[in-house]
Parts: C-alpha cells; sequence; structure tokens
C-alpha cells in the first residue's frame, strides 16, 4: 500500500466532503496540519464539523477555515484566542460543542479503542451535563460521555518513516496521536521523511497501521502564538 503522498492536495484528494467530520490535530498554533488544513480550504468542501482543542488564532490554522465559511460546527475546549471564533459563535452562524478539555482528550482516545462511551466527575452539576445520562458509582454522580470518531484525522508530526510510522517532537505530541487513531482515515504532515526501518521502534509514538497516508513538508513555519521573553537586565 502505497503511503507517501507529494503534497497535502493529493494527500487528501478523494477523502473531502461536505458535511463530513474531520479531527484536528494541535494545540494552539503547536503541532497543527497548517498544510492539509490549507489544503482543506482550497478544496472548497463546507459544512465540515472540525474537532480540535481549540480553532488557533485568527487567519492561522483552523482560523482560515472559519474565514471561508467552510465550518459549521466545532467541537472545542476553549475559543479565547481566536477573534472570529467567538465573534461567529456569538452571532448564532457557528455551532459549538464545549467539552472540558480532559474530557475531549478522552473522548477521542475512547473512540480510537472502541470505547463507545465512559463516566467522568468532570461537569456534573454544569451546563455540561444537561441532556446527558448521570449515574452513580459508589455514591459519587458520574456523568456518561460518547467516544469521538471521525470521517478524517489530519495531523502533524516530527518525523515519519514510508510505513506511516510517526514520531512528534515535544509539546507537538498534544492532541495528535490519539487523534491518529481515532478516524476512518489519517493523514498525517511530517517535517522529515525516512525509509523503513530508520527510526528506532522503541521510539515510535503512533505506529503506521493507524496512519493511511503521508506527505513530507517542503517549507516548515512555526509560528509563536503568544511571545513572552525576560526583559534584559
Amino acid at each position: 500500500m502505497r503511503k507517501v503522498y507529494s503534497g497535502a492536495v493529493e494527500a487528501l484528494a478523494g477523502l473531502l466532503r461536505d458535511d463530513m467530520t474531520i479531527l484536528a490535530g494541535g494545540f494552539g498554533l503547536c503541532g497543527v496540519p497548517m498544510a492539509l488544513i490549507e489544503a482543506i480550504r482550497e478544496s472548497g468542501v463546507r459544512n465540515l464539523t472540525i474537532v480540535s482543542n481549540n480553532a488557533g488564532i485568527d487567519g492561522v490554522g483552523l482560523g482560515i477555515l472559519l474565514d471561508t465559511r467552510q465550518v459549521k460546527k466545532m467541537i472545542s475546549s476553549y475559543v479565547g484566542e481566536n477573534a472570529t471564533f467567538a465573534r461567529q459563535y456569538l452571532a448564532g452562524e457557528l455551532e459549538i460543542e464545549f467539552n472540558p478539555q480532559g474530557t475531549l482528550a478522552e473522548r477521542i482516545r475512547a473512540g480510537g479503542a472502541g470505547i463507545p462511551a465512559f463516566y467522568t466527575r468532570t461537569g456534573v452539576g454544569t451546563l455540561i451535563a444537561e441532556g446527558k445520562e448521570l449515574r452513580e458509582f459508589d455514591g459519587v454522580p458520574y456523568l456518561m460521555e460518547r467516544g469521538l470518531r471521525a470521517d478524517l484525522a489530519i495531523i502533524h508530526a516530527w518525523k515519519a518513516d514510508t510505513e506511516g510510522n510517526l514520531v512528534y517532537r515535544k509539546t507537538a505530541r498534544n492532541f495528535n496521536p490519539v487523534m491518529a487513531t481515532a478516524a476512518k482515515v489519517t493523514v498525517a504532515e511530517v517535517e522529515i521523511l525516512v525509509d523503513a526501518g530508520e527510526i528506532d521502534p522503541d521510539l515510535i509514538q503512533t505506529p503506521g497501521v493507524f496512519v493511511q497516508r503521508v506527505t513530507a513538508l517542503v517549507n516548515v513555519q512555526k509560528r509563536i502564538e503568544q511571545r513572552t521573553v525576560r526583559k534584559r537586565a
């Protein structure tokens, strides 16, 4: 099975359609599959449901899909750094399903593990619990949350081999590994592509069995969401 594609557009060819659900890796601007997001924008598909911790910032990352109104719903835990995200939500133009961050991560992990639902104390007694099943365990109330799966996962990794085995770098690991397991098709953009067998098996974080397509980035641009520096003495 050929897994390596020449670019992001080619890697997504035949996979995109209107009304699909997409898992998009990253946290803020770290580990975000920028090239794949740009390819989705170019495709023109619409009415997308995007599962992502947040939507980046205005005009960067998933923010470019909000600008083009290609997203109908976000399943996220945070909207604070994207004014377009907040504005569309408050105007009733974008549906948002808010999740506590740990719950979002566990819903995706559960989806990838074939677990349809689980119970958590997080959200009990809050708006998050409205319409959801509550159950007591050892006298303590728990909230049932459903596992999450998607039609497509787009993720960013540091290194891959031609079999799709992936290695992430530092905090860019974030949501990418769990998302890689929870979709019908996973497409990874990578900074470094090597031949099969060149990655130490003990260092592989996502096995290639979860990854169907890989594309190597020509230019890697890493943005800083909030630059924090100390004053010179």
